[in-house]
């Protein structure tokens, strides 16, 4: 070989070298650019965990607060209300009966017909969107609009012969409840803006444009989803004893002894007992595993030190949690292309999406490149990048669903209904041992009802922190249209009935 043969081989493997050592370099790049987002996610998995022990923590956290909340105003973060309900439906109620649901920009008009035996013979439901400029305006146009809709649904279904029926209202928004019939709304929310309803009675509004419109119907029940749900568990099942809304937002409610409601010393019931609403959306416990991106979302709130569980287990924020975690991987590498200026909004990523998302089951992820393609602005996305946003979706979900479900367990250990408070309450007593009571929680909301791996999640955590001698004794029952439908039975269920709440 001459020499420019042999300049011309040292010339190649120099060449191949550094073709080599760039290669190797592109690769250890991409490999700590990797690491780096598989290091944010490890530090999120573990600051979410919940192991069993925590769990049990926050049960114990959540009994706590609640004897808290039932022994002083103001006593914890759990407001535990009066709702004045006392009377359940027991499926002997007979005859039709309407209800009213105003959650939002929509309400819905029910008419429910009920044989006796727990049976409903029909139930006929229509949904109507309040017109935009009605929500700012006064409380008559809003309810004189409402009643006028009422009526037209009740001549649309053939029935004229009204007269005295009761009517169910449930009313999703802050309300004072001084009766079972009359409570003042606190303060608006959702949209609305009608100055002159604030501390009013909501209920005696109603009756009102009622009259005007010449509807004969009285307002026998008002009362909030959770309250609703509860009573529709209650006719179905007599077992049922609590009931948790899990949606947009959440909320539970369940039946207390009214001598156990100490700020209200000689609460007097016919019953004996009472359903308390618990606002538990509201709850907090040092025990929570609460993240960066937790005290983030809350600090950039509309109520910060507000409503905390909430913010942890609701559909309103799971999606925003999950693009956050994005985000903050995409500021520590460059795995997701440029930062889209997306990722900075918040609520971008609703939960239907993220739950579209942790659910694809299509081979190469489809779905998820899509929606992060069309609603997050991130393209091209690598199969195993996708793999890792299906994981923070988990993470996310997997949290949320546990906590909701030590919040469960959370009240059946209150009630004595977990198995750890012995034959005096959650056993009756059978000969020499102790049989469990059987337990029923009612359960409606759209994440639960609709996010499979959640709902999943969820009643395996019930079973875990329960144990497995306790736990077949205790179910979770869908109730769909709780809120509504149960409003009506409360209307049934107090209907001529000479329920007495006293407190003296």
């Amino acid at each position: 070989m001459g020499k420019v043969g042999l300049g011309l081989a040292v010339g190649c493997a120099v060449a191949s070298c550094a073709i080599a050592s760039v290669m190797v370099g592109k690769r250890v790049r991409s490999r700590r650019r990797w690491w780096k987002v598989v290091r944010v996610l490890d530090e999120f998995e573990e600051a979410a965990s919940t192991p069993v022990g925590r769990l049990r923590q926050v049960v114990d956290a959540m009994a706590v607060e609640m004897h808290a909340g039932l022994a002083s105003e103001g006593g914890s973060k759990l407001k535990m209300l009066l709702t004045f309900v006392d009377n359940l439906p027991d499926g002997s109620e007979n005859g039709i009966y309407y209800a009213l649901h105003i959650g939002g920009t929509n309400f819905r008009l029910l008419r429910i017909q009920l044989g006796g035996q727990r049976s409903i013979l029909s139930h006929d439901v229509e949904r109507k969107p309040i017109p935009q400029h009605l929500m700012t305006s006064t409380s008559e146009e809003l309810f004189d609009f409402i009643a006028l809709s009422l009526k037209e649904f009740i001549e649309r279904n053939g029935n004229n012969q009204i007269r005295g029926k009761d009517l169910g209202f449930t009313f999703s928004f802050p309300v004072k409840q001084t009766s079972l019939s009359s409570g003042t709304l606190i303060k608006w929310t959702k949209g609305f803006s009608i100055e002159d309803m604030v501390e009013k009675d909501v209920v005696e509004c109603l009756q009102k444009a009622l009259s005007r419109r010449g509807v004969d119907m009285n307002v026998a029940a008002l009362v909030n989803d959770s309250v609703g749900t509860l009573a529709l568990g209650h006719f179905y099942d007599k077992d049922t004893v609590a009931a948790v809304v899990i949606g947009t937002g959440t909320n539970a409610c369940y039946l207390e002894r009214a001598d156990a409601v100490i700020k209200c010393q000689g609460l007097l019931t016919t019953s004996g007992g009472m359903v308390i609403n618990m606002e538990w959306g509201n709850f907090w416990s040092s025990h929570l595993p609460r993240t960066s991106y937790d005290i983030d979302l809350d600090a950039e709130s509309q109520n910060p030190n507000d409503q905390g569980f909430e913010k942890m287990i609701s559909g309103m924020y799971l999606g925003d949690i999950v693009r956050r975690v994005i985000h903050k991987m995409s500021l520590e590498s460059d795995i997701f292309g440029p930062i889209s200026s997306k990722l900075s909004a918040r609520f971008m990523l609703s939960t239907p999406l993220m739950a579209a998302m942790h659910e694809d089951d299509t081979p190469n992820l489809s779905e998820v490149a899509k929606i992060l393609e069309e609603t997050l602005n991130i393209n091209d996305v690598p199969l195993k990048v996708r793999k890792l946003v299906v994981k923070i979706c988990d993470v996310v979900t997997r949290r949320a669903a546990r906590l909701a479900a030590a919040g469960i367990v959370g009240i059946l250990k209150k009630i004595g209904r977990d198995g750890t408070a012995g034959i005096t309450s959650g056993r009756v007593k059978s000969g020499k041992s102790g049989k469990m009571r059987r337990t029923v929680v009612a359960i409606e909301g759209g994440l639960y009802l609709s996010y499979r791996i959640f709902r999943e999640y969820l009643n395996e955590a019930v079973a875990e922190i329960l144990g497995e001698e306790i736990a077949p004794f205790v179910s979770l029952k869908v109730m769909e249209d709780g809120s509504g439908i149960g409003a009506a039975m409360l209307a049934a269920s107090n209907s001529n009935v000479d329920t007495v709440v006293q407190v003296l």
